[in-house]
């Protein structure tokens, strides 16, 4: 079954997808990114790497992570407290060498990007500021079935101002029948509640079906009804290209330790857009760290953030985990972020698809259904998977012959091809083993 590729990186332009091992192996040897997988390490099992298709969920280790963190184990040891101010990374200072890198990530300016806490705790500090509720206005609009963290986090935000979540959260759900939302159908919601919403806050990519919503068109509507408009980028930083700035959203927020690989409970970043940063009747909550950073050590009362989005800072930068997030970061950097690896993954992904396809083929009837998105513009690196027959025994199968993806109740499996670790031979032979596996537990029910 042969599938024309999106056209982007120009080796790849107009090829035709071949099921077999060669095939991806040739497809290897010509992506210039191919060598940043050696950037990596990759857990094993059965005396073999394990082909990890779970960078979605939890990104794998960088080797350089380890002499990054010693860099500042050492100015621990060395320096004691005086590593705030003294050595080659002084941690009073250390956030400012990751701001530009991640602004280079999610397409804003460094002044418009902090690296600071976790991902929740950061979306309720930037509610704070931009979840402001009146009379008239006080809903929220939002995705269905978006990460649960995020339906508690607005549950609370909406309570802890005196309203109940089910006079105040707006959810947009796919037609019946489909499992992504149509952006028509978001936009729709939006004017049709234009009067009353002081909130559109959305999933950059929706992590069960791997859906990237049209955050300019989302956040054009969200300004024309008069709302404030902010995006949970836990599984679209690092993932696609974004342009924050240039598509005038207000806030974002995201974690580091997926397709960032910043390690297990990673830092999170913030961006607030710079329009927001003189205006001074914004509510936050606020911590030492925020304070004006030529005057924090005074200590005196009335607090005065510093300029930009540091100034949503609490409580004192996190050095270890930072020094992770900085290993990875130095990565992407070599990588020249975004638009190479994006193009690698959207031919990652379409092979992939491709691949299940064949599955299907070769068992005669549709065992596997793909939710994610066809269109490549729609989704990012993930590809969710409905099993229509022994789901969970499939999976696991999967994982114990080396091919760790990701499950969720009640069928779906998610493989998520990262571009700056995976390569085209993981995706066939995670493909092959599928379908081995499948022959054995499903080929009969045809």
């Amino acid at each position: 079954m042969p599938c024309t590729l999106f056209p982007t990186i120009n080796i790849f332009i107009k090829m035709i997808f071949e099921n077999n091992q060669a095939f991806a192996q040739s497809l290897d040897r010509q992506d210039p990114l191919h060598p940043l997988r050696d950037e990596f390490l990759f857990p094993r099992q059965h005396n073999a790497p394990i082909i990890y298709l779970c960078g979605n969920s939890l990104g794998l280790q960088p080797k350089s992570s380890r002499s990054y963190v010693d860099q500042q184990l050492n100015n621990w040891e060395n320096l004691g407290v005086e590593g705030w101010f003294e050595g080659e990374t002084p941690w009073m200072y250390y956030h400012k060498a990751l701001k530009g890198l991640m602004a280079n990530i999610v397409g804003a300016g460094a002044h418009e990007v902090c690296p600071m806490n976790t991902l929740t705790v950061n979306l309720h500090l930037l509610m704070v500021s931009f979840y402001r509720p009146a009379a008239a206005r006080f809903k929220i609009i939002m995705e269905a079935g978006a990460f649960p963290s995020d339906q508690y986090a607005v549950e609370s935000q909406v309570r802890f101002h005196g309203y109940d979540p089910k006079d105040a959260i707006i959810e947009v759900a796919p037609r019946e029948g489909e499992h992504t939302l149509r952006t028509e159908d978001i936009l729709s919601v939006i004017a049709a509640h234009k009067e009353e919403i002081a909130l559109v806050l959305f999933g950059g990519i929706n992590y069960f079906t791997g859906q990237w919503f049209d955050m300019p068109a989302i956040t054009k509507a969200g300004h024309t009804a008069g709302a404030i408009v902010g995006f949970d980028l836990a599984h679209a930083a690092g993932n696609v290209p974004l342009q924050l700035h240039d598509w005038n959203i207000d806030f974002a927020c995201w974690c580091s330790y997926k397709y960032q690989n910043a390690g297990p409970g990673g830092i999170s970043g913030i961006f607030v857009h710079e329009k927001h940063f003189s205006d001074t009747q914004l509510h936050r909550f606020a911590g030492w760290w925020g304070y004006q950073e030529e005057q924090r050590f005074k200590m005196q009362k009335g607090f005065h953030p510093e300029a930009g989005a540091d100034g949503w800072q609490v409580s004192c930068t996190q050095v270890i985990p930072m020094s992770l997030y900085y290993a990875s970061l130095r990565i992407f950097e070599k990588a020249g972020f975004m638009e190479p690896l994006r193009e690698k993954s959207l031919q990652l992904t379409a092979y992939l698809c491709y691949l299940v396809q064949e599955v299907n083929k070769s068992l005669g009837f549709e065992q596997y259904k793909i939710i994610t998105p066809s269109t490549a513009g729609d989704r990012g690196a993930q590809v969710s998977i409905v099993a229509q027959y022994n789901a969970k025994e499939i999976f696991e199968a999967m994982v114990a012959n080396n091919v760790l993806g990701d499950w969720r109740e009640p069928n779906v499996i998610r493989l998520s091809p990262v571009p700056l670790y995976n390569s085209f031979e993981d995706v066939f032979l995670a493909a092959e083993r599928m379908l081995t596996i499948s022959k054995t537990l499903v080929a009969h029910k045809k």
